[in-house]
């Protein structure tokens, strides 16, 4: 067996699909796929179901992703753990959040971090687009990440966790297009109306499922994961869209036709890994991610664009 043609099941267990996986490896799909057709000559198992939407698991994955997960977590911790390994609030630490928050909530606040903190690093990297921002399909929610605020509740994973606030959705459209179309004024209106959805695989979580309702009798003109193309889909006239209030509230050229009474929003979780979270820098980052959500509070629940300073509270493992 050729222990590297591991490194390429898992790199498709974990994207779904062959190109996600060389992508990821740095590598075209065809080697992808030979690599993982070696591996299942040498295993004598069919290791992968081919799907429309991708590449599933078969039993004998399964039982082989349970395996490697432990060492596969382990390897790719260790550099984070000697970058991690400075003392005091020196270091660096690596940051997942979606891209709606990246901008408004982490960068608007870190002149004041880096005033704090001028000798830690901060690598901030942006999740998949999808609505929750979730875990990965396998393995920890902190794979490759020593901190993380994601809008999905983690299910798996020796991590600490804290709930830390809620992301509230709108449903947006551009004034002139208002203008042109006229402004619903309750559910049944939007029969009248275009929609800009999500994809129809998207987890049916708050605003994704109140729109897969309002969609019904409507005409769908475009669907995408990404708030930012939905966004920009609605300033170009193609209709009516779901986007978190903290985006969509600062653009002057939207109007906001129904708010987070109806459409509801996500959980904002902050998870960090219990072997680091007690570490200076480490603890430095969780502690400035609770003070910006508590300062954009309003902003992201959808209630003004005030800002309110609000004391930090104490982390509590779970």
């Amino acid at each position: 067996m050729n222990w590297d043609d591991l490194r390429f099941f898992l790199a498709v267990a974990g994207a779904g699909s062959l190109s996600g996986a060389g992508q990821q490896l740095g590598v075209n799909t065809t080697t992808v796929l030979r690599r993982v057709a070696s591996l299942e000559d040498d295993l004598g198992a069919r290791l992968f179901e081919r799907e429309r939407t991708g590449y599933r698991l078969t039993a004998a994955g399964e039982k082989l992703v349970e395996a490697l997960e432990p060492v596969d977590r382990r390897l790719s911790a260790l550099p984070r753990d000697f970058a991690a390994s400075g003392s005091g609030s020196e270091g660096a630490v690596r940051l997942a959040a979606s891209e709606v928050l990246a901008a408004p909530l982490i960068a608007a606040e870190l002149p004041a971090f880096r005033e704090a903190h001028p000798s830690l690093e901060l690598e901030l990297v942006t999740d998949p687009p999808g609505i929750t921002g979730g875990a990965p399909r396998i393995g920890s929610p902190l794979r490759d990440v020593d901190v993380a605020l994601r809008a999905a509740r983690p299910t798996q994973g020796d991590m600490l966790m804290r709930k830390v606030g809620d992301m509230a959705y709108g449903l947006y459209a551009a004034k002139e297009y208002l203008a042109e179309r006229g402004v619903p004024g309750q559910m049944s209106d939007l029969s009248e109306h275009d929609m800009i959805g999500f994809p129809r695989a998207e987890t049916p979580l708050g605003p994704v499922w109140w729109m897969s309702r309002a969609e019904k009798n409507s005409r769908v003109t475009f669907r995408s994961s990404s708030a930012a193309a939905r966004a920009e889909a609605a300033r170009q006239g193609l209709g009516l869209t779901a986007l978190p209030c903290i985006l969509a509230d600062q653009d002057s050229g939207f109007e906001r036709v129904f708010g987070p009474d109806l459409l509801g929003g996500l959980e904002l979780w902050l998870m960090a890994r219990n072997d680091l979270a007690q570490l200076a820098h480490v603890r430095a980052v969780m502690e400035f991610l609770v003070d910006a959500v508590r300062r954009h509070r309003s902003r992201l629940e959808g209630r003004s664009h005030e800002i309110t300073e609000l004391p930090p509270k104490p982390l509590k493992s779970r």
